[in-house]
């Protein structure tokens, strides 16, 4: 079964507790994240409001941004060249423009500071990847503007892979607002459409929905991704969004159930959001310390049944 290969980093804390690490905490960290496999790190958004990653001249002027204190841009491209894993720079997330309709807004701001990215950590060896951090559930004609307008651009300044981590407006998130699969499909048809040629990969969150229908979910992703020959990755959560408080590290069972049912769909690569709070034995949440054993114990064993079965 695929194991998880690849992480969010959720450098600014938008809904979960800050772990308030520092370099050396950061390093023991992608020890851990190596040790267990994974090769590819995924910074969600390099700005997020006023908050940002690096010392932002662009953002500064654009949005009056607070002070950086810590460059964790530099430390997460320099902690993925020592362990030789791909960096995937996500873009800025106003928090504002895209929600009120202001979306060239949104895309200028982004194209500035994507360029003030390459021209201070373009060349470094590990990016190789973009990941657009903004994330959407249904076709909406202001966002594909985003998106093509991005995702131009991006591939202009260097053409590596573009990702995208989408959402199901599914009933555990929405309640009554949630749509039906069939609609859901509809509308994942219209945006591929769109971004054909433009996004290379899209990981669909798999928390939003029932587990019971995850692997219709993700059999539809699939298929439409096929179609226009857009990559399928899976962003297995590693939260659990079936408690009443936000957000817990999730129940082991809980996740190799997903993992297998993307296993089973034809998924190339597992993600996750997100390894440091939710999985790995330094977070701040003792459950994670536990998950990262049961974690680690499934992958001996399945390494162990691989072995047996003369796999590789």
């Amino acid at each position: 079964m695929l194991p998880i290969t690849a992480t969010f980093l959720d450098e600014i804390t938008h809904d979960i507790p800050s772990q308030n690490w520092g370099p050396d905490d950061w390093a023991r960290d992608f020890d851990i994240m190596k040790s267990v496999g994974i090769d590819t790190v995924i910074l969600i958004r390099a700005g997020y409001q006023k908050m940002v990653t690096y010392e932002s001249q662009v953002l500064q002027q654009q949005v009056n941004a607070f002070p950086v204190y810590l460059d964790l841009v530099d430390l997460f491209l320099t902690q993925a060249e020592r362990c030789g894993m791909t960096f995937y720079f996500g873009t800025y997330d106003s928090g504002m423009y895209w929600q009120n309709g202001r979306y060239e807004k949104e895309a200028d701001i982004n194209r500035l500071f994507c360029d003030e990215f390459m021209q201070r950590y373009g060349h470094r060896s590990a990016f190789g990847g973009w990941y657009i951090s903004h994330e959407i559930s249904v076709y909406d004609d202001g966002m594909m503007n985003v998106y093509e307008t991005l995702a131009t651009h991006l591939r202009g300044l260097k053409p590596v892979p573009i990702l995208i981590s989408p959402y199901i407006q599914g009933s555990k998130q929405f309640g009554s607002r949630a749509i039906t699969p069939e609609q859901h499909q509809k509308e994942w048809n219209a945006v591929f459409a769109r971004l054909q040629n433009l996004v290379d990969i899209v990981a669909f969150q798999d928390g939003n929905v029932p587990l019971d229908m995850l692997g219709d979910y993700l059999a539809m992703h699939k298929s439409l991704a096929d179609q226009y020959n857009i990559r399928s990755w899976s962003n297995v959560e590693s939260f659990d969004r079936d408690m009443p408080i936000k957000f817990p590290p999730i129940d082991f069972r809980k996740l190799r159930y997903k993992m297998e049912q993307a296993d089973l769909s034809g998924i190339e690569k597992l993600i996750t959001f997100e390894f440091s709070h939710f999985m790995s034995p330094h977070s701040i949440y003792p459950a994670a310390h536990q998950l990262y054993k049961r974690y680690h114990e499934w992958q001996h064993s399945s390494a162990a049944n691989d072995r047996q079965n003369g796999l590789k």
